[in-house]
């Protein structure tokens, strides 16, 4: 059986690709063409029988016509997502993420192919509950988390309207090896490293946000049980992948700085990096019953012990992965 991985060079696509690999699926993974030929953190992965590789524009209908013939499942990853650019190219984040995600569906509409389609705790906006499940309102903050609104809408109105065997997937702020260092935990990171021999500071946005942080590969196992369950319907169209617990930034950055042993550090809320005011999310903390009723989900890195297990692993990889000035040698996207 054949699968289709789009956005497969990134962080989150390059360990699911990695998992389905494992599990003995052939693999074709769409890259985001660049001249270089570059494959991302694909290159990363050991055990490649079974991945084909095409390098292509999710923006491009013809290109998504023919990644998806013959594969009976499309994980629909590809996105541009850094919050800050859209606010600056919100038109590029229309042609990705919205016109990406129509090419996507016509070409599963076509062939009859699974999807599951990644959406992102973004669009709920502020948390108005305790904990924010699937029928929380969507609230578009960012011109990012907008064009993410509209895929998710456009993904349920091609199951109610044309029968598109979909699924949504919505994740709570993913973290783990390979992620951007544009990214809160790799910037906490590297910041810790260069004032581990600076004696300096670090600087962050705004510090009283909270977060549900879910371990990568917690990630992925729901992306691969959302394909394998049969039991959703049309009001039951999306799950949040979240753990439940969140943390504030600023006690995020002390325990990571507790667990590299930096305890002395100050942290900064810099100006320059925080959000327009009514654009911030302040809090985000996910109710994950429906993935656990529908799919037996739930992550293996979750509550306070399983962050710290998980950041631990992450700090040991960023370690590995940046020099002493900060810069990072692996492939950011």
């Amino acid at each position: 059986m054949k699968v289709l991985v789009t956005g497969a060079s990134g962080f989150i696509g390059s360990h699911l690709v990695e998992k389905l690999l494992e599990s003995g699926l052939t693999v074709r993974a769409l890259v985001h063409y660049k001249g270089s030929g570059d494959i991302g953190w694909l290159r990363s992965i050991k055990g490649t029988d079974g991945l084909e590789i095409l390098q292509g524009d999710v923006a491009d209908s013809s290109c998504i016509r023919k990644a998806v013939v013959d594969c009976s499942t499309v994980f629909h990853l590809a996105a541009l997502i850094g919050i800050p650019y859209s606010y600056a190219a919100p038109e590029s984040y229309v042609r990705t993420n919205v016109i990406g995600t129509l090419n996507v569906l016509e070409a599963v509409r076509d062939t009859g192919a699974r999807l599951v389609h990644t959406s992102t705790s973004e669009v709920y906006g502020s948390a108005q509950t305790p904990f924010i499940n699937e029928s929380h309102p969507l609230v578009g903050q960012s011109p990012y988390s907008a064009t993410k609104i509209s895929a998710d809408h456009l993904v349920e109105a091609y199951v109610r309207s044309f029968g598109v065997d979909a699924k949504i997937v919505r994740p709570f702020n993913t973290y783990g090896p390979r992620q951007s260092a544009r990214a809160v935990i790799p910037q906490i990171i590297r910041q810790g490293l260069n004032a581990k021999n600076s004696s300096g500071a670090i600087e962050l946005g705004s510090l009283s946000p909270t977060r549900d942080l879910t371990f990568v590969t917690d990630t992925a196992n729901g992306f691969i049980m959302a394909a394998n369950t049969s039991n959703w319907d049309d009001q039951e169209l999306v799950c949040n992948l979240g753990t439940g617990y969140s943390i504030s930034i600023e006690m995020l950055a002390r325990k990571i700085l507790d667990l590299m042993d930096l305890n002395g550090i100050q942290i900064i809320e810099a100006q320059q990096r925080i959000r327009p005011v009514k654009s911030e999310v302040l809090d985000l903390r996910s109710d994950n019953s429906r993935a656990l009723r529908l799919m037996k989900w739930q992550p293996d890195f979750g509550g306070e012990d399983g962050l710290d297990r998980g950041l631990s692993i992450t700090i040991e990889w960023y370690a590995s992965e940046f020099k002493d000035d900060g810069r990072q040698l692996g492939y950011e996207i």
